[in-house]
């Protein structure tokens, strides 16, 4: 799994499955931040059996589901409150990890976003 760290605190990843979920807890994520809507594409596991195995593993878990080339203002709204509550370090993924990435970028200078 290709990780791409963005600041100390936020990562990005392509779609993640739940057999994944026990090793980026031991990479240290302690927040994990779906970007893609359920149902998207057949081979993509259920954000549901995702959230499950987050948190028998102790991972705080997060479904903030956007469309790809179509984020809105409320989606970076809620990008920024969850970002400042979310346990750090926080793994965003997606299909790519573009929406993750563009999530972050597009809020990071906003009050309560991410800074550098």
């Amino acid at each position: 799994m290709n990780i791409r760290y963005l600041c100390k605190d936020y990562a990005v990843a392509a779609q993640i499955a739940p057999a994944d979920v026990a090793g980026l807890k031991e990479q240290g994520f302690a927040t994990l931040v779906c970007n893609r809507p359920d149902g998207e594409a057949g081979d993509q596991p259920p954000f549901a059996a995702i959230a499950a195995e987050a948190r028998r593993h102790g991972v705080e878990v997060v479904h903030l589901p956007v469309v790809p080339g179509r984020i809105t203002d409320a989606d970076r709204a809620a990008f920024v409150a969850l970002y400042a509550a979310a346990p750090k370090p926080i793994l965003g993924f997606c299909r790519t990890g573009m929406r993750a990435e563009t999530l972050f970028k597009d809020t990071k200078n906003e009050p309560g976003g991410a800074s550098r």
